[in-house]
């Protein structure tokens, strides 16, 4: 009798152990992107997922007509003379700390790309809840602005 009374809190903790971990992502491409435009641009995340490990991933800005902002190069210089980063760097940069963490969507912001910084965190937390699900449907999230 006594081993089930020492089995069943075992039982029990291990239960919710297992149930405190991240979920596993599926297998498969997922999207997230901003709800809006800001400044013409809307940023978005893509992620490519196996095995339950992000194996690639894309973060940038597109304006109405799909133009990807990293390919601005007016934009680039403008911002790289006032800021010392550019979209080209910066998403680089976020992408980098991304791959690195895997689903923790901690990551450092950078100077001069602070707002793209915080979209980047909230469009990252929403991807990997979409690949948790295995819903590759696009999610829109909501700016703060």
């Amino acid at each position: 009798m006594r081993k089930k009374k020492i089995m069943v809190p075992v039982l029990v903790i291990g239960m919710l152990l297992a149930g405190c971990g991240n979920a596993k992502m599926k297998d498969g491409y997922y999207t997230a992107e901003m709800s809006g435009f800001s400044h013409g641009w809307r940023e978005y995340v893509c992620i490519q997922v196996k095995d339950d490990t992000i194996v690639s991933a894309e973060f940038n800005a597109k304006d109405e007509s799909g133009f990807i902002k990293a390919w601005d190069n007016e934009y680039m210089r403008n911002m790289g003379t006032v800021h010392k980063t550019y979209p080209n760097k910066y998403t680089r940069e976020y992408v980098q700390q991304l791959m690195e963490g895997q689903n923790d969507t901690k990551v450092d912001t950078i100077t001069g790309a602070t707002n793209s910084g915080d979209n980047f965190k909230k469009l990252v937390a929403a991807v990997i809840e979409q690949a948790q699900k295995g819903d590759s449907t696009t999610v829109f999230v909501e700016s703060a602005e």
